[in-house]
């Protein structure tokens, strides 16, 4: 909470005279909208953004919020991307690798992670 208050994500909540913070309604409902927006992979900076332009209703631009997101999934499928060919290049290791004996007879997996094997 701290934290969400230090990045300007919630207002710092009053507190009590023994010190506690006091979180109204409107506070723990932004923080489950900070917790659902990083479940959907946005980042604090993002999330801090989305909160900017849904703060001021009579503004609020749901083409911006679109556009938001819809470039999310692009940086979402290109990570998908990215991980299906990490994915291959360890699959065709893993299948070079007996699992068993000593390092002595030469991993593949550890000649590719040294750079001693050109398969990645």
């Amino acid at each position: 909470m701290r934290y969400y208050e230090k990045r300007q994500l919630i207002p710092e909540p009053p507190r009590t005279e023994a010190g506690y913070r006091v979180f109204s309604l409107e506070d723990v409902d932004r923080i489950k909208f900070i917790k659902r927006s990083q479940e959907l992979g946005f980042t604090l900076n993002e999330i801090k953004k989305l909160i900017s332009i849904t703060d001021n209703e009579t503004q609020f631009d749901s083409e911006e919020v679109f556009q938001f997101a819809t470039q999310k999934i692009n940086e979402i499928e290109a990570q998908i991307k990215d991980l299906e060919k990490i994915k291959v290049v360890l699959q065709d290791l893993s299948a070079q690798c007996a699992g068993t004996g000593s390092s002595q007879c030469g991993c593949p997996i550890i000649k590719s992670l040294t750079g001693g094997d050109n398969n990645g």
